[in-house]
């Protein structure tokens, strides 16, 4: 009886040995994991979103300006020429 015992005991310093190397090394994987994703992220250069938000509102102004641009030219075009010469022929 006291063999077994003595056994199990051992065998509970084994197991709770062996739960605390694994939980370290599942630390330590975790925590290379985590570091190459940082790595891997940087070398991604993602644009920050308040840069990227300054160059879409850009984009935003100078499509309504060519818009604007557009119609202004749309207008021209269709308007009589006032100033244009004329036909002396006519």
């Amino acid at each position: 009886m006291q063999q077994e015992n003595r056994l199990f005991q051992d065998f509970a310093r084994v197991l709770s040995a062996l739960t605390g190397t694994l939980a370290g090394a599942g630390r330590e994987a975790e925590a290379r994991v985590k570091e190459r994703l940082r790595e891997v992220l940087v070398d991604l250069d993602f644009v920050p979103r308040d840069e990227f938000e300054a160059v879409a509102a850009l984009a935003r102004s100078t499509r309504e300006e060519l818009e604007a641009l557009k119609a202004r030219l749309a207008a021209e075009a269709t308007a009589p020429q006032a100033d244009a010469p004329a036909d002396p022929a006519g």
